[in-house]
């Protein structure tokens, strides 16, 4: 009998086999049909919207709590991320080794972090044990007490973690070229110093801690191998909770750029490179140029093809990688050119991007070249869609930025179908060297 069952199964096996002398047809990324996986939406007893994409074969989830708690809220430097970072530090309950020892038990990650918008708690874990985490995530949004001892050595690491990336080029590069982009005042230009460490009170913490994470306006995405009660877990530990709807409605402060757009900075005399920022302000992503702009982008300086990548690194050997990217900004945006190069061809980096600028203002882009990033930017939005983390990721970029649904098919088209015509109107209209701040810090 077994030996029948064998042979039956070699023989379904040989007639579903491929036919090995003929090749199989290749397909370009851009014939695919895309589609982006629904996301399910309910909310708490209290109000709160839960967002949840249930997915994937691995009894694992990940569950993420958004407050509007990000810089642009505070009254004091650092304040923001300060409080969020030392969520995880100790309740009127636990210690905070108490904290990461019960989540380590579970085999769970517990990350925090600060944005310009908002700060974030994510929790990585074990479908089967969200039970006994949820209640300690809770705890921490209800009861953390912000021990002195534990601000005292967040504020010693913090100020020697600051030191020593004062003296990284690109470490300066990257907070002054946002100082540029959109004055010091501005929530996407400021940075810290030692004397913001130094200011910090457990009192204005506890403050800010109790306005806007036990009393704030909070959003929940949740992806993975959902528990069937996924609802009732979440409602019955947050939705008797003081937490607020949360509405997508962002601290609109307005830009105060520099008026003088060259800087070279001497940061360290005796280093051997320079980091090179070229940026100027860009509208956000509900602007309808952004995504044509975001394919020019990728033609200019977005992939390791690219024509930055392959004039400045293949041919030239100025630096090990050059990049520009948009940046993902809920207010005004940038686009920014970003690298580090030998000290003694900084300058010449920077003229082959101005070359690089006027050659896709007064060339077309031919279609060799044009098909190449269609495909490298479908291919890339295929990866993103693999898997539950990844899609709620994309979800909840979109909400967060007041988008729908539509912008995710809108894009697709614009990649699949935009002109080599419309792109040169693109680059004429916004890769103008004039239009850009210019920063070298050696």
């Amino acid at each position: 009998m077994i030996l029948t069952t064998a042979i039956r199964c070699t023989t379904i096996a040989r007639t579903k086999m491929l036919n090995r002398k003929q090749a199989p047809h290749i397909y370009d990324p851009v014939e695919f049909v895309l589609n982006l996986p629904p996301c399910e939406k309910f909310t708490l007893d209290n109000g709160v919207d839960v967002y949840a994409v249930n997915a994937g074969e691995e009894e694992v989830m990940l569950a993420e709590w958004v407050f509007f708690a990000g810089n642009s809220y505070e009254e004091q430097n650092i304040l923001a991320a300060t409080t969020n970072f030392l969520l995880k530090n100790g309740t009127k309950h636990k210690t905070a080794f108490a904290i990461s020892e019960h989540f380590e038990f579970y085999g769970a990650y517990l990350n925090r972090h600060c944005y310009n918008e908002t700060a974030t708690v994510s929790l990585h874990c074990l479908t089967k044990h969200l039970s006994a985490l949820l209640p300690v995530v809770a705890e921490m949004f209800t009861e953390s007490i912000f021990p002195e001892e534990e601000l005292a050595i967040y504020k010693q690491n913090q100020k020697q973690r600051l030191q020593v990336n004062l003296k990284k080029c690109d470490f300066v590069a990257n907070r002054l070229i946002d100082e540029y982009l959109f004055g010091f005042d501005h929530p996407y230009g400021r940075y810290t110093s030692t004397e913001d460490y130094d200011k910090l009170q457990r009192e204005d913490i506890l403050k800010f801690y109790q306005q806007y994470y036990t009393q704030g306006k909070c959003i929940l995405f949740v992806a993975g191998k959902l528990p069937e009660d996924i609802k009732q877990q979440l409602n019955n530990v947050f939705g008797k909770l003081s937490f607020k709807p949360a509405t997508v409605d962002a601290v609109n402060i307005p830009a105060t750029p520099a008026k003088e757009k060259k800087y070279e900075i001497l940061n360290d005399p005796n280093g051997v490179q320079g980091a090179i920022r070229i940026a100027r302000p860009f509208p956000n992503r509900r602007h309808p140029d952004f995504p044509k702009v975001s394919v020019l982008n990728n033609i200019f300086g977005g992939f390791f093809g690219s024509r930055l990548m392959s004039n400045i690194r293949e041919d030239k050997g100025y630096t090990y990688g050059i990049h520009s990217y948009l940046q993902n900004h809920v207010q005004s945006s940038s686009w920014m050119i970003s690298t580090e190069a030998g000290r003694d061809v900084c300058r010449a980096t920077i003229e082959e991007v101005y070359k690089e600028m006027e050659g896709l203002r007064n060339e077309i882009v031919d279609q060799e070249e044009l098909d190449l990033v269609r495909n490298f930017m479908i291919g890339t939005i295929l990866g993103d869609l693999d898997g539950p983390f990844q899609i709620i990721a994309r979800w909840k970029n979109y909400i967060l930025n007041n988008l729908t649904e539509d912008y995710f098919y809108n894009s697709i088209n614009v990649i699949k179908t935009v002109s080599a015509e419309e792109l040169q109107e693109v680059a004429k209209k916004y890769l103008n060297p004039e239009e850009f701040y210019e920063l070298l810090v050696i």
